[in-house]
This record gives C-alpha cells, sequence and structure tokens, in this order.
C-alpha cells in the first residue's frame, strides 16, 4: 500500500490563513501597506516623503505597492493551500493575482479639464461618472466570473 500524503488539519490550515499577512514597501520608503489572505488592505502608512509627490505619483506609488503585497500574499496563500491541489478557481485567482501588473503611470502633463479622461493613469477619478446599470438579476455563475474579470461591487 502506496503512502499518501497526510490531509492537512482543516482547523490548522484556516487559523494559517486567518494569520496570514503580507506587508510592502515601495522602493522609496514613501508607502507602506500591509494585505491579508484575500489580499485586502489592512495596514497603509505613508511617510513624510509623500509630501513632495504629485497625487498622482501618491496613487501610482500606494497601487504599485499594493499590488507587490497582493503577489506577496497569494504567493504565501497558494503555499498553504498547496497540499488541497492546484486547479479550481481559487487557484487560478491566486495565479492570476501573481502574474497582475498595473499599466504604467504617465509622466505629469498640462492640466486637463476637471474629471477629463487622462488615459494611461493608474487611477481614474470616477466620482463624476454616470451610476452604473443595474446588475443583472440572480446568482452569478462561475462562468461568468471567468468570462469578465475581476469586478467589483459598489457596496464593497
Amino acid at each position: 500500500m502506496a503512502d499518501r500524503p497526510a490531509k492537512p488539519d482543516r482547523d490548522a490550515l484556516l487559523a494559517e490563513l486567518e494569520a496570514l499577512s503580507a506587508t510592502a514597501t515601495s522602493a522609496d520608503g514613501a508607502v507602506a501597506l500591509s494585505v491579508n489572505t484575500d489580499g485586502v488592505l489592512t495596514r497603509l502608512r505613508l511617510t513624510d516623503a509623500v509630501s513632495g509627490m504629485s497625487p498622482s505619483e501618491i496613487a501610482d506609488a500606494v497601487l504599485r505597492t499594493y499590488v507587490e503585497a497582493q503577489r506577496e500574499s497569494a504567493k504565501r496563500t497558494g503555499q498553504l493551500l498547496a497540499p488541497l491541489g492546484s486547479g479550481g478557481y481559487l487557484m487560478d485567482r491566486l495565479r492570476w493575482r501573481v502574474q497582475y501588473e498595473p499599466a504604467p503611470a504617465d509622466p505629469p502633463a498640462a492640466p486637463a479639464a476637471p474629471h477629463a479622461e487622462q488615459d494611461g493613469k493608474v487611477l481614474k477619478d470616477r466620482s463624476s461618472d454616470a451610476p452604473a446599470a443595474a446588475p443583472p438579476s440572480g446568482p452569478a455563475g462561475d462562468n461568468d466570473w471567468y468570462d469578465k474579470g475581476m469586478r467589483f461591487q459598489p457596496a464593497w
């Protein structure tokens, strides 16, 4: 009879996932943040170095540092879940988080009209955008998530 790898202890695995925290710091040290196992921001620290940065530079540094922390979180979560197998939706989402690369920010340009499109920016001010169409009723299936990629609900 061949030896099978032992199944991980469910309670221990859940405790490790709950305690997981990944921290990243921007190259210039202006931004430091932490995320949990789901990649959700749990801590953000900005140093005095941001006082010399434009708002778009700060936003870019925060987003890039956030992605770095999410990658680390996804790698560590994947390592914890590896004994359960490498297939399925959850592992696909972890692989996506590890490979995601935000678009590069453009250098500062002439001031644009308020709320004008700013192509190439990592973040866009959507405060004046028209409200989105009502979401379709009923539960979303797995194929819907795979086909459309990551989406955010306004209530999140």
